[in-house]
Formats: C-alpha cells, sequence, structure tokens
C-alpha cells in the first residue's frame, strides 16, 4: 500500500498534545454534588451497547484512532515476577510501539509515536526512569498496598513518598472500597485528599476499583468524591478484580466527570483499565470519549488506556492496513 500519509492517518486524532490541563486542587467534601444522584442502569447498559454501532470507523480513519490509541496507552506489567530486565524490555516496547515498516508504511517515520506512560511498581521505577530517560515518556507507579488497599494508612502514603521519590511522574493509588459500600463519604474523602498530598508534584489517579462496588450509583458517588478530593485522573480498576472495565461503568464515569468540569470548570483525565485486550476495545473506549467529552478527552493529557496486551492486537491492525495481510501475533515483540 502507498499512498499518502494525510490519505491514511485522519489527522485529528493525531494533532499536537493539548496542553497539560493542570493540576487539580479538589474542594471540601460537597455531598449535594452526588447524594441521591439518580443513575438509570438499565438506560446506562443500553447507551453502552449502542456505542460502538451507531459509529462507524474504517480504513484509513481506523487506523488513525488506533494509532491515537496507542499514544493514550499506559504500557503496564505488574506482575509478582517482574525483573528490572522485563520493564527494560517493556520500556524499549514504550519507545518504538510499532515495528519500522509498519510506522513506514503509515507515513508516520517522522511522528515520534510513544505510549502515554509505562506504569510499574514503585521497586521497579528506577529502573523504568533509568530506561526512559530522554524519551519523554512518563513513569507511573502503582502504590498504597495496590491491588487491595488494605494496608495500614501510614504505609500507604509511605509507599506513595517511596515511588516519587525514585522519579515516578505518576501515582495510581487505590481506595478503600468499605468506604464506598458503607457510604463513609467523609473518611473516603480524607484518604484520598491525604494520598494526594503525599503525591506531591506527580499526577495521581485514583483507581476506583469498580467491580467492588456493587452499584452504578456507588461508581458515580466515589468517581465525585475522588475528584473533589484532588483526583487528577479517575480509573475504574486494577485490572485484579473479577470485573474490570466496562463500558456501562465508564460511561456513568465519564458523566461524573463532566459533571464535576460544569461545576468547577476543572478538565479531569478518566483511564479505563483491565479487560480490554482487542483493538475494538480501542475503538469503543475512545467512542465513548469523543461522543461523550469530545476530542480534547482523546489526548493522553486527559486520557489513558490500561491495557498492555491490546497493543499486540492494534499493531496487527495496523499491519494489515498497511499489507492487506494479517500476520500471526508471534511476529511482533510483546508488550
Amino acid at each position: 500500500m502507498t499512498t499518502s500519509a494525510s490519505s491514511r492517518i485522519d489527522t485529528e486524532p493525531l494533532s499536537v498534545v493539548a496542553p497539560d490541563p493542570g493540576r487539580n486542587p479538589g474542594m471540601a467534601l460537597r455531598e449535594e454534588m452526588f447524594a441521591g444522584h439518580p443513575v438509570n442502569t438499565q438506560a446506562a447498559e443500553r447507551r453502552a451497547a449502542t456505542l460502538a454501532t451507531r459509529r462507524s470507523v474504517k480504513k484509513a480513519h481506523q487506523a488513525a484512532w488506533l494509532v491515537n490509541a496507542i499514544r493514550c496507552m499506559d504500557l503496564t506489567t505488574l506482575a509478582g515476577d517482574d525483573t528490572q530486565a522485563r520493564v527494560h524490555r517493556l520500556c524499549a516496547k514504550a519507545r518504538r510501539p510499532l515495528a519500522p515498516p509498519i510506522v513506514e508504511g503509515l507515513g508516520l517515520a517522522d511522528y515520534p509515536l510513544t505510549v502515554g506512560a509505562v506504569c510499574v511498581y514503585p521497586t521497579m521505577v528506577a529502573a523504568a526512569v533509568k530506561a526512559l530517560a530522554g524519551s519523554g515518556i512518563p513513569v507511573a507507579s502503582v502504590a498504597t498496598g495496590f491491588p487491595a488497599g488494605l494496608a495500614p494508612m501510614r504505609l500507604r502514603l509511605a509507599e506513595i513518598r517511596y515511588a516519587v521519590e525514585a522519579g515516578a511522574d505518576e501515582i495510581d493509588i487505590v481506595i478503600t472500597r468499605e468506604h464506598v459500600l458503607t457510604g463513609n463519604w467523609a473518611a473516603l474523602h480524607d484518604e484520598i485528599r491525604a494520598m494526594r498530598e503525599a503525591c506531591g508534584a506527580a499526577h495521581m489517579k485514583a483507581i476506583l476499583a469498580t467491580g467492588d462496588l456493587k452499584t452504578l450509583r456507588n461508581v458515580y458517588s466515589a468517581s465525585m468524591v475522588a475528584m473533589q478530593a484532588g483526583a487528577d485522573f479517575i480509573k475504574t480498576s486494577t485490572g485484579k478484580e473479577a470485573v474490570n472495565a466496562t463500558l456501562p461503568v465508564s460511561l456513568v464515569m465519564v458523566r461524573a466527570l463532566r459533571d464535576y468540569g460544569e461545576e468547577t470548570g476543572l478538565a479531569i483525565g478518566f483511564k479505563p483499565a483491565g479487560g480490554m485486550r482487542t483493538a475494538k476495545d480501542a475503538l469503543s473506549w475512545q467512542i465513548l470519549m469523543k461522543e461523550e467529552m469530545g476530542g480534547d478527552w482523546l489526548k493522553p493529557a486527559l486520557f489513558r488506556l490500561g491495557a498492555s496486551s491490546m497493543l499486540g492486537d492494534i499493531e496487527r491492525q495496523l499491519e494489515h492496513h498497511v499489507t492487506g495481510r494479517y500476520a500471526a501475533a508471534s511476529r511482533h515483540a510483546i508488550a
């Protein structure tokens, strides 16, 4: 396939990244912003089910959206057998997420395509920082007793400070689910606020572990409290729950951050994570952000995809776009 880059890649998703929206200063707990807020579960499920069917993204436009998904991806390794060698390999993939022939075939040889961030455990932050030096790719670290978040508070805060001192640019914290399940919003707000202060200059993503929260109304309330406490991003899942990111849950969280923005004028980011494995998934969540929030939320300053395994399928789809043939998954370097 030998056509110009402009005819293959829709330039809008590949535009220059919007300026950093800045930190969320948070506010005092205001329960009136979420208490009694109605969430129609059936309507949310119907809306989510129609997202991918109402908007069709094909050919060159699909390739553009898949490339955009790569630059919004948090490439992640959170395994018990992680090693520095694995982190170095992950960082090499983060610097060059697509094989050179695919990059050339897409006409992106002069475009510095990288992923949105690399996410690791706190003890692997220093290795990631070293491997990514000079790349401009942020290093994110999970913390606060990930994934359960049930360590004593002083240890959870110490883990945040450890990761920040090691060089983490972003911290993905986990909340105490019990506070949500019992409606103890003050305790949840105080907890997240303390974590936000421990992050210092590092941006904070609040993982709500939505698969554990039982109802969509709880998801909405937890999202609002997290933003009031100063979260720069709200994130669906750790990836370790029985149920992780789903479109209905994501829709409710996005509506919450939209409501928060209308109330405060602040732009808060969103990160679905866990359970997303295919290029089709990457398109579905981008369509959600495009329809609910607009083009500004298709940029890594406000949108991340926590799904490393998805990169392999995206690379296969993009190679098919360039060559007209599907390659075996083993042809591509693993994330």
